[in-house]
């Protein structure tokens, strides 16, 4: 399964990117109780290779960050705590206007054959939520 969403932020691609790739501090505007980075990525501490657990709703998913190509993109990949598999992400920032248009890709397989359509919508609104507040923080 695929998702794709986008969002225009009213601010330049570098601060864009650099607010949404500081994981600790998704606490304060994106709606997650907790976010602990396990592992430092390169460059430190969110970039290649960094792991962290975002906790939300009674539920805690690990990613490691697969790319890291600071102010155009991000990748991840889901370590765990999520009911599904392959699961990855890719976050783009490319400017638009006076802007970003932020662009987050993601792809999976359920993990139960015939409940994709059900994560697909949960993940998507998630996803949405997420860009929309941090449209929010500029």
């Amino acid at each position: 399964m695929q998702i794709e969403i986008s969002q225009h932020i009213a601010a330049p691609p570098a601060a864009v990117f650099a607010r949404y790739t500081d994981h600790e501090k998704w606490v304060e505007w994106a709606g997650v109780k907790e976010v602990v980075l396990r592992q430092q990525g390169h460059p430190a501490p969110n970039g290649l290779g960094a792991i962290r657990v975002i906790r939300q709703a009674g539920m805690a998913i690990e990613e490691e960050i697969t790319g890291f190509d600071p102010p155009k993109r991000m990748t991840y990949r889901l370590v765990a705590g999520a009911p599904v598999r392959d699961h990855s992400g890719e976050v783009t920032f490319d400017a638009d206007g006076a802007g970003t248009r932020v662009t987050w890709r993601v792809s999976f397989r359920p993990l139960i054959p015939g409940t994709g359509w059900l994560l697909r919508r949960a993940l998507e609104a998630g996803l949405r939520s997420v860009l929309t507040a941090l449209a929010k923080t500029f």
